[in-house]
């Protein structure tokens, strides 16, 4: 039984012969190999061009932004399943990743649908941003649901890694509408939410990018691709002084079993 649209299968992406690869119309071997940056390939293979400076410059900033943040849950995940696994690295990188949703990572994602949400809202609202803003964040509260790129467990006076994306862009003259509805979201969210908000990373990455022309579905894949190189570095340094044992360790003396048990029955905390 035949499953999805009637399309013709191509793809515009790569292709070769015995002679030559082709990426997005370039010649792999004579083109871009020695002559671009990761960057600038990682914009051709997605947007199908390459990116100006400013464009590079953006996307660069972000990747470099979210690759590293300590042992954050993603980041433990992979280094306990190479502990359990050491010989099985790229299951633990899959591992760290399987781990990146929308409490961690997935989040710019989400963030950039919301600015892009408002936007819409906006356009045909004769531009009011604040309405805009206003209406669709009361119709996220309304379904129980966070308002993606907002308020952090360390950084409450502000994230200083949006302060400095939102800056570079600027620089860069890539500032626009994605970043005008971050702004403008977080000074209104006081008074719609009930207590102070500092934009996150995860609002920034997507209003720097969005505005540089890089595309809302493939926002979710630039911190999965730089979280990846930080859990290599990690899972380096777990092979070289190993961690993931003790970090197992730890969670078990730090959770207390308060299940049914027989009478007298205590847990060993160690």
């Amino acid at each position: 039984m035949k499953i999805g649209p009637d399309t013709t299968p191509t793809t515009a992406i790569s292709g070769s012969n015995a002679e030559t690869i082709i990426v997005r119309g370039h010649d792999l071997v004579q083109d871009l190999i020695g002559t671009v940056s990761f960057t600038d390939h990682v914009w051709l293979l997605v947007c199908g061009t390459l990116p100006s400076p400013e464009q590079r410059r953006v996307l660069d900033a972000t990747l470099v932004a979210i690759a590293e943040h300590g042992l954050v849950p993603s980041v433990q995940a992979a280094r306990m399943t190479l502990a359990a696994a050491p010989e099985a690295l790229q299951g633990a990188v899959a591992a760290g990743l399987l781990g990146c949703g929308s409490v961690i990572l997935g989040s710019a994602e989400a963030a950039g649908r919301f600015q892009s949400q408002v936007l819409d809202v906006a356009g045909g609202n004769d531009g009011d941003l604040d309405a805009a803003i206003t209406g669709t964040v009361r119709a996220y509260r309304a379904e129980k649901r966070a308002i993606p790129g907002y308020g952090h467990p360390l950084h409450k006076d502000g994230d200083p890694r949006a302060l400095r994306l939102f800056a570079l862009a600027e620089e860069a003259s890539l500032a626009g509408p994605h970043m005008e509805v971050a702004r403008r979201a977080e000074h209104l969210l006081p008074d719609l939410v009930g207590k102070p908000l500092k934009m996150n990373v995860s609002a920034a990455i997507p209003a720097v990018l969005l505005d540089s022309g890089f595309p809302l579905l493939a926002v979710k894949g630039v911190p999965l691709l730089a979280r990846t190189a930080s859990l290599v570095a990690h899972l380096l340094e777990e092979q070289r002084h190993p961690i993931g044992f003790r970090m197992s360790h730890a969670a078990s003396g730090a959770i207390r079993y308060d299940g049914p048990a027989p009478d007298g029955f205590v847990a060993d905390e160690n």
